[in-house]
């Protein structure tokens, strides 16, 4: 009796430890090991798509998926905002093609490319499903994310937006660095325009963020998004520019937090 009360809580034990680990791993790295960032975090070089994408893995939990805006890296990201988020998600952050740790080839820049992109690096990385937060070109990212792959995605957040790339274009020219990278991604922002006839279909739960001061894409893109695409969500920093994120950088995290923590889907019975 004693022997197999003993049998049991020893087979209980390695259940335990056995789970436990499991769920402590999260999303394992694919590729190799190219560097660090300035806070020592391994950064990764991945073939995806016929680029090799520079990413990094911090936190654990549910994966959410960070992609950066024109111009920028994913070191750009508010240390305050990654403090934040790691603590409840795995946080995907990845550079854009033709940035930072990320190559590109001479294939044309288009927002269908870039969403192909991150879903390559999902499925390398095992990831079936993820939530997303999008920044400035990296929302219109997320826009095509999903209308092109809604059933790869849990939560997005589509945060300083546009529903027409040209306009953002026109406002850029000139102000933006002669590089021939950023100059493609203007390119590709310049053919940029929302299918708003398609929005109403996006099933997934949407939170549209924005600046009321930001003159870079206003704010009618995301009030039109947001009355397009069922039960969204639609936060409006007072005075916040197209910067926000790095104004008021907490306030931004836990209003991120609390839309992904929320499920507002009511099931009535």
């Amino acid at each position: 009796m004693k022997k197999a009360a003993y049998l049991f809580i020893s087979l209980f034990i390695v259940l335990v430890i056995y789970v436990s680990s499991a769920m402590g791993q999260g999303i394992q790295p694919a590729g190799k090991k190219i560097g660090f960032d300035k806070q020592g975090k391994i950064i990764y070089q991945v073939q995806v798509n016929g680029i090799e994408i520079g990413y990094k893995l911090i936190g654990s939990g549910e994966p959410l998926v960070l992609i950066m805006g024109l111009g920028g890296t994913m070191d750009h990201w508010p240390r305050e905002v990654i403090e934040a988020l790691s603590k409840k998600y795995q946080l995907i952050i990845l550079d854009n093609r033709g940035m930072g740790y990320t190559t590109a080839n001479d294939v044309t820049f288009t927002y269908k490319l870039f969403a192909d992109d991150v879903i390559g690096l999902l499925t390398v990385l095992g990831v079936k499903k993820a939530n997303v937060l999008g920044y400035s070109m990296g929302s219109t990212i997320t826009q095509e994310l999903l209308l092109e792959y809604p059933q790869r995605l849990n939560k997005a957040v589509i945060y300083a937006t546009s529903t027409d790339g040209s306009n953002v274009a026109k406002i850029l020219k000139g102000k933006a660095p002669d590089d021939p990278i950023i100059l493609r991604q203007i390119e590709a922002t310049t053919h940029w325009k929302t299918p708003l006839d398609k929005l109403p279909s996006i099933a997934n739960q949407v939170m549209l963020i924005v600046g009321t001061s930001d003159t870079v894409v206003g704010v009618e893109s995301s009030k039109s998004i947001a009355s397009s695409i069922p039960g969204a969500w639609l936060v409006q920093f007072k005075k916040a520019t197209h910067h926000l994120i790095f104004e008021a950088p907490t306030e931004f995290a836990k209003i991120v937090l609390t839309f992904l923590d929320i499920n507002e889907t009511v099931d009535v019975k």
